[in-house]
């Protein structure tokens, strides 16, 4: 089992863990946080075949997407949002 370990990309430091579950999770899940970023993620289940780099280009990934989504207006972010589904109630018609 892959154990917690740092890596830097980006001048960021990442610190990563996996956390075995406990209370409402039923599931291990890999944690990490970023320097000069208080936050703490868990973006995605821990899976028996991790390795480190698989592990780590998933974090680089996940976390470029969030500042990238983070640094959109409201305006973009809403924008990207999807229409009505077909089914939905807004786009049904009357028979």
């Amino acid at each position: 089992m892959l154990r917690a370990f740092s890596f830097v990309h980006d001048n960021r430091t990442y610190n990563c863990q996996r956390e075995e579950p406990n209370g409402s999770f039923q599931e291990a899940w890999w944690w990490f946080t970023v320097s000069h970023d208080g936050n703490r993620y868990a973006p995605f289940h821990a899976m028996t075949r991790d390795t480190r780099a698989s592990v780590q280009e998933r974090i680089v990934a996940y976390y470029t997407n969030h500042l990238a989504h983070r640094a959109m207006t409201d305006r973009e972010h809403w924008a990207r949002r999807g229409k009505a589904a077909a089914g939905s109630k807004a786009a049904a018609k009357p028979k």
